[in-house]
């Protein structure tokens, strides 16, 4: 059943947190090798990150149905790769990943921390910019924030920092939160999940909540972050800039302006993806994802339901991407701005009747990734690459050098020649379900413990794209198998022995 939502709290259009101002003393020295290399025009870094977003779900890679004509712009503009992944596949471990330069395994963090205690004094990715004359600034989520709970506007609450959550407040020159209402937004709203007799009324949290919101762009936390980000990036300054732009759809609740969702209107039109009868039968049990259609007791209408509701956030977010990007065309800056567009990880959007991230099945660990450079030709690129890339690659690209201690690889080579090869496979965890994901052009091996004990699949990806058939068990596949379960070996090993120091 759907109902009208009043929401207790009421926002001003475009309101956005007050700022507050951060300078912490010097982390590390400039060498005279990196000034020389900087000291000519230096670029912008613009990092744009949306939250729970997979690469189907857009147009520009292969979408028919949800139109993302702003992310598509970007795409024709920059790189896009196709097979780049996430260190982790859920929110904390993977901003503390990528953001610190290191795997989830070599600091430990695997929940919604920050991971400065840590990576100690070591610099972050914006916090290296910043020590080296960058203004880094961050505006909604970067590190991890709880979604509703960390970006829901809460009444009486005055203190912007109450919304800072797994921040790191020395990788910062200034920050900027977004609180908005959320899954208390007014508007036409319905619980998805565990609500069987549809009588109940919508609840908040981290659930799939669907709500057609009567109130515009700005009235929302992803609209109030493009505003803040046009602001910023308009506003006249002497210093480069390391700007962080964090959207936080389309993670749940699934709440957008109404004309957002018109276009996935009525929800009966929407086809949910192909599924394999008794498909989890060669799964092993931690291989079936905590969200299913099964224990969320949602029947087809509600499915499609949810798929429409996140097209619809996945548009409203791709709209604010646009503001941002036509604000730096204004500002004059684009010729000297790297652009990134991301997502911390993939989700799935009933695949294998699975919904939501945590997963290593492709939709969850696979993640879209765009990079434009002026100057560097647009091209598609297969080959992997990793988000821990994202730290070295900006600073080479940047003229300085990246330090050794960092964990993922310079991919700027390929910006020139897309079909060069920087890794031959991509790595990959699921912390809470113990997984390893490795991921190369053949196979997708995933095993549940170190020791295997939580079992292992194995799917041939040529043969089987939408990982049907676990191979794991067949006698055919014992060296493969055996062959992979080494590589695992070294991977971890290396990953933690790896020299943290400077």
């Amino acid at each position: 059943m759907s109902r009208t939502l009043s929401s207790p709290v009421r926002l001003a259009a475009g309101f956005v947190a007050a700022a507050f101002v951060l300078v912490g003393p010097r982390a590390g020295a400039v060498s005279a090798g990196e000034a020389d290399a900087a000291a000519d025009e230096p670029y912008d870094v613009l990092f744009l990150i949306s939250d729970d977003l997979t690469a189907g779900a857009l147009s520009c890679y292969g979408n028919s149905v949800c139109q993302t004509p702003n992310i598509d712009a970007l795409a024709a503009e920059g790189t896009r790769f196709t097979r780049a992944y996430c260190q982790a596949t859920y929110c904390g471990p993977s901003r503390a990943s990528l953001l610190s330069g290191y795997y989830p395994h070599a600091t430990g963090v695997f929940g919604y921390v920050s991971p400065r205690p840590q990576i100690v004094d070591r610099q972050t990715w914006p916090e290296f910019f910043k020590e080296r004359g960058y203004h880094s600034t961050r505006v909604s989520k970067i590190f991890h924030m709880g979604v509703p709970g960390g970006v829901e506007l809460r009444e009486g609450v005055t203190d912007p920092r109450a919304y800072d959550e797994a921040d790191d407040a020395r990788s910062w020159t200034e920050r900027y939160n977004s609180p908005g209402p959320e899954w208390r937004a007014a508007g036409d709203g319905e619980t998805l999940e565990g609500n069987p007799d549809g009588t109940r009324p919508v609840v908040g949290g981290n659930t799939f909540v669907v709500v057609e919101a009567d109130a515009g762009d700005e009235a929302h936390s992803d609209g109030m972050t493009a505003a803040k980000a046009v602001e910023l990036i308009s506003r006249p300054r002497d210093e480069p800039l390391w700007l962080g732009v964090g959207f936080v759809r389309p993670h749940v609740p699934f709440v957008a302006p109404r004309p957002y969702f018109e276009p996935f209107l009525p929800y009966e039109k929407l086809a949910l993806p192909e599924r394999l009868e008794h498909d989890w039968d060669d799964i092993p049990k931690s291989g079936i994802n905590y969200k299913t259609s099964v224990n969320m007791q949602m029947d087809l209408r509600k499915q499609r339901k949810a798929l429409g509701g996140y097209y619809a956030s996945v548009a409203f977010m791709d709209a604010q991407v646009g503001k941002v990007m036509r604000a730096l065309e204004e500002s004059g800056r684009r010729d000297r701005t790297i652009v990134i567009f991301t997502s911390d990880h993939g989700y799935h959007l009933g695949e294998h009747d699975f919904w939501a991230k945590v997963s290593l099945h492709e939709e969850s660990a696979r993640v879209p990734l765009i990079v434009s450079v002026p100057g560097k030709a647009p091209a598609v690129c297969d080959g992997f690459v990793e988000l821990l890339d994202l730290f070295p690659t900006t600073l080479s690209l940047c003229g300085f050098e990246p330090p050794a201690r960092l964990q993922g690889e310079d991919i700027s080579p390929l910006l020139d020649d897309p079909a060069a090869a920087v890794r031959e496979r991509a790595f990959c965890v699921a912390p809470n379900r113990r997984g390893f994901l490795l991921r190369d052009d053949r196979y997708a091996f995933i095993q549940y413990n170190e020791e295997a004990s939580g079992g292992i699949e194995l799917f041939d990806m040529h043969a089987d794209p939408q990982q049907f058939h676990n191979l794991a068990d067949r006698p055919a596949f014992a060296e493969t198998v055996a062959r992979y379960q080494g590589l695992l070996a070294d991977k971890l090993a290396a990953v933690r022995d790896h020299d943290l120091a400077d």
